[in-house]
């Protein structure tokens, strides 16, 4: 344990460069399926996808990111055309709602955003990912961003999960006792679409059922980088990803 102190004082708090310079840590991302011609039957490679996410477009392969679970069988399943497999962490969508209503939260909040986390049924990995945003590596306080334990303080809600039934009115509370402006990022595929959960008869389609959603966020679960990147956008610090990827020249990405 003496010798785990040690290495760890010497070594120092080694923080990410991010988003001052691009991060190129090994691990900071799984990357995602980005859209390709496929030459001959592509429909080997839609029908492996367990939740939808290919379709086939004008020849090409569009992927839905608010369905996609980065189950990664669109690329290591034998006998199909593989897509490519694309890096990065700024995944971070604005929805219609909020591109109709740019800077709603102030000049006075992009340097200074309280957030509170809410679990609407989510199954543990977004969350676990969402945990790291405030430990010595992503330091969300350095960008101003600070977690807070209620609502009634907070400006921004974090949702992760399909949202369940039982979880309906929590969350439209939480959300009701929010100050104004407030604002809401829905976070991971389930948040987003449902998932492989939703909709069912215990949990909705996401939390656009129950909330309006500012920032989109998709992965399975997205990485930390992507949960900053998401705040920054909120902030009008950042551009934003596109939700689906068509690969069309000439086409505006959705």
């Amino acid at each position: 344990m003496f010798g785990w102190v040690l290495k760890g004082l010497a070594t120092g708090i080694k923080t990410t460069r991010y988003p001052k310079k691009e991060e190129t840590a090994p691990g900071i991302s799984a990357g995602r399926p980005c859209a390709g011609k496929v030459s001959g039957d592509n429909k080997s490679t839609l029908a492996v996808c367990p939740a939808g996410a290919l379709a086939e477009n004008k020849g090409m392969v569009s992927v839905d990111y608010s369905r996609c679970i980065h189950c990664f069988r669109c690329r290591r399943t034998p006998g199909i055309i593989p897509l490519d497999w694309q890096g990065g962490y700024e995944w971070a969508a604005v929805t219609d709602r909020d591109s109709k209503d740019k800077g709603k939260m102030g000049k006075a909040f992009r340097r200074s955003l309280h957030l509170r986390i809410v679990d609407a049924g989510a199954c543990g990995a977004c969350l676990s990912e969402i945990s790291q945003i405030s430990k010595p590596y992503y330091n969300i306080h350095r960008l101003g961003f600070f977690i807070t334990p209620t609502p009634r303080k907070a400006d921004v809600l974090i949702v992760a999960g399909p949202v369940t039934d039982h979880m309906r009115f929590p969350l439209r509370e939480a959300y009701e006792a929010m100050p104004t402006p407030r604002a809401v990022i829905a976070v991971g595929t389930c948040a987003l679409s449902g998932g492989l959960f939703g909709p069912s008869f215990a949990s909705c389609e996401g939390v656009h059922e129950v909330l309006p959603v500012d920032i989109a966020l998709p992965g399975c679960p997205p990485p930390p980088l992507a949960i900053i990147h998401a705040l920054l956008l909120l902030t009008g610090r950042r551009s934003p990803a596109a939700l689906i990827s068509t690969g069309l020249k000439g086409k505006k990405e959705q």
